[in-house]
């Protein structure tokens, strides 16, 4: 493939982020979540579907992975890890039992040989979307047919909880716009810059698909929980590093692979549908094993889409640190144990 000359090469990061801007204010107002990594990776499948996809540079995909990682750490507080060693039995069965349900939805769809390798298990584990997708193309899967399930499961998720939330009678706010420059402090701006430098350096060097995200959360995760670090993420810096994940993630589509999406579709929402009841029943009998609220136990139970879940408890009358705290043991729990859950899972499968 001849190079592109500097005015074509402009020309269609032009119209990547064009397409970008247009698509992520297009899913900020239908107040869809994850929009901020839905839009760059929506506009990349575009521009790669069309035969004109550009490359990400390597250093700033490394970074928008570090500063997820930061993100991620930013969620494990002290308030969070009293609540998860206080109850930590009840928060244990229910979060083995989410990722029992998932495991086996994983396995039914790879039985089935409708996605490749581990793509199965890692679509369906209900941790954090991006993290999942950064970490399956090291387990084997395909990242793309992985950011494909993840995300529309999240999708799925958030309207499903809004949805249950508003039927209990409680208002959800809207999550509304976001002040993209608001005053920072400048003490714990540097602290999350240094640590995402750290991320992307370490990961750099080591080669570790996803190493920038794990070192950064794992670091940072530690730090915060223990109250020694403080983490700021603006809009601007979230934005940014959500572009560079996602138009990576979306340029490496193509018409085929998009082809085979459509095509096991209706699989997928099976699956997904399958997952959501399976949980809420889990979290209504939650609601009675623990003596908390339904609702409390259904959003707790929620298989992903942590932002949005938060954004919905804290608008109702909810325990908002059961919920968070639930939602944070099982996405540790995934981020630490999946890479050997799905490697296990497929042996098993294969036998």
């Amino acid at each position: 493939m001849p190079a592109l000359t500097p005015r074509r090469l402009a020309l269609r990061w032009g119209a990547l982020l064009a397409v970008s801007l247009a698509l992520t204010a297009l899913l900020e107002w239908l107040d869809l979540p994850a929009a901020l990594l839905l839009g760059p990776m929506a506009a990349g499948i575009v521009l790669a579907s069309a035969s004109a996809p550009v490359a990400v540079p390597r250093p700033a995909f490394l970074v928008g992975q570090a500063v997820v990682g930061c993100l991620m750490a930013s969620t494990i507080t002290p308030a969070i890890t009293d609540t998860l060693a206080r109850d930590w039995p009840l928060f244990g069965g229910a979060v083995i039992a989410v990722v029992t349900v998932s495991s086996l939805l994983g396995i039914a769809l790879q039985l089935l040989r409708l996605l490749p390798g581990t793509t199965a298990i890692w679509g369906t584990a209900p941790g954090a979307a991006a993290a999942m997708t950064l970490m399956s193309e090291a387990g084997g899967a395909d990242m793309r047919l992985v950011a494909f399930m993840q995300y529309l499961r999240v999708v799925m998720v958030a309207v499903t909880a809004s949805t249950v939330a508003r039927f209990a009678g409680a208002g959800v706010a809207m999550i509304g716009a976001a002040t993209w420059f608001p005053p920072l402090a400048a003490g714990p701006l540097a602290t999350t810059l240094l640590l995402a430098a750290l991320g992307a350096a370490g990961g750099g060097l080591l080669r570790w698909t996803a190493g920038p995200m794990l070192i950064a959360f794992l670091t940072g995760g530690a730090l915060h929980a223990a109250g020694l670090i403080e983490l700021s993420l603006p809009p601007w810096l979230l934005a940014a590093s959500y572009a560079m994940v996602g138009w990576t993630i979306g340029l490496r589509f193509n018409r085929d692979i998009l082809r085979h999406a459509a095509r096991v579709l209706p699989h997928i929402l099976g699956a997904i549908l399958l997952l959501l009841g399976t949980c809420g029943g889990i979290g209504l009998a939650l609601a009675r094993l623990g003596h908390i609220d339904w609702l409390t136990a259904v959003l707790a139970m929620s298989p992903g889409a942590t932002d949005s879940v938060a954004i919905i408890a804290a608008s109702t009358h909810v325990d908002v640190p059961f919920v968070m705290s639930l939602q944070t043991a099982r996405f540790v729990l995934v981020m630490v144990a999946g890479p050997a859950l799905a490697k296990a899972l497929t042996r098993c499968v294969r036998r």
